[in-house]
């Protein structure tokens, strides 16, 4: 598939009404965002190689139509393709642009969606090459996807900011926002998904607040637990699904269940979506 660069010439108008892009039906779209902790950490008993099982029945038991994964190397990557074959994946490691480093990984169940379009971008001043941005401490990068389910298109972009910095958190968050503009002229609905490391009321989401609205905050059937774990030592919210130009969002869930008698699945729990267009 090709992979697509960016022009830099977004206008945030662009983007899809946050009341939806004016279409009927019933079609839904089940979503996951997923840190899933990288696999070449020493986290004891709490390592890849002894909790891995565990995502493979989460996504087993939720079989999401898409979901974006934070941190994942390439051997974390083709483990859930190799145990869930429906499954595709796009996306790139960030320090090469091929397979070095975490990925930001797109999966897509390939029985009910289609991929069409997509490509990878850094965080970053220079965000067509492997890059380092303001004053993050490692390379940050964007996925996004343009997809097709039931002959209703969207985009989906997943990404992980930046845990140190300020700037490379307001200014990534700020980038992946024209960028989604600048992909998105026919005004799709439009999905992202990830870990941006701060918390809700944080002021680097206050301009994706007036583009998009939280799965969280505007769900039918909602929760507000946290999702960032740390092995049992932490309860912040981290992670996140936006969405625009759906009719609703009828569920978020933060997926606590545990799996395969794993105590944790990662370091942070997934959370999942049900948007209707």
């Amino acid at each position: 598939m090709r992979k697509l660069q960016f022009r830099c010439t977004a206008l945030l108008a662009a983007l899809p009404l946050l009341s939806g892009c004016g279409q009927t039906g019933t079609t839904q779209l089940s979503v996951i965002s997923y840190n899933i902790r990288m696999g070449v950490a020493d986290d004891g008993e709490n390592s890849w190689e002894h909790r891995r099982p565990a995502t493979i029945e989460m996504l087993k038991d939720t079989h999401p139509d898409i979901f974006g994964v934070q941190e994942a190397f390439d051997f974390q990557i083709k483990y859930i393709t190799d145990n869930l074959p429906e499954y595709k994946s796009i996306g790139v490691g960030r320090d090469d642009g091929k397979d070095a480093g975490e990925h930001m990984d797109i999966f897509y169940d390939s029985e009910a969606v289609n991929l069409l379009e997509w490509g990878t971008f850094w965080l970053s001043e220079t965000p067509g090459e492997p890059s380092m941005g303001w004053d993050a401490a490692c390379p940050r990068t964007a996925t996004w996807a343009l997809m097709e389910k039931a002959g209703r298109r969207f985009y989906y972009v997943n990404t992980h900011l930046d845990h140190v910095g300020k700037e490379a958190q307001k200014n990534g968050l700020a980038l992946i926002v024209d960028r989604i503009a600048d992909i998105n002229p026919e005004a799709y609905p439009m999905v992202l998904t990830g870990d941006f490391n701060v918390t809700p009321d944080d002021p680097v989401l206050d301009g994706l607040k007036t583009k998009m609205l939280s799965a969280r905050d505007n769900a039918a059937e909602t929760d507000h637990l946290g999702t960032f774990n740390g092995w049992g030592a932490s309860d912040w919210i981290l992670d996140y699904i936006w969405y625009s130009g759906f009719t609703s969002c009828d569920r978020f869930e933060t997926v606590r269940k545990q799996y395969g008698g794993i105590p944790y699945i990662s370091d942070h729990y997934p959370v999942s979506a049900l948007l209707t267009f």
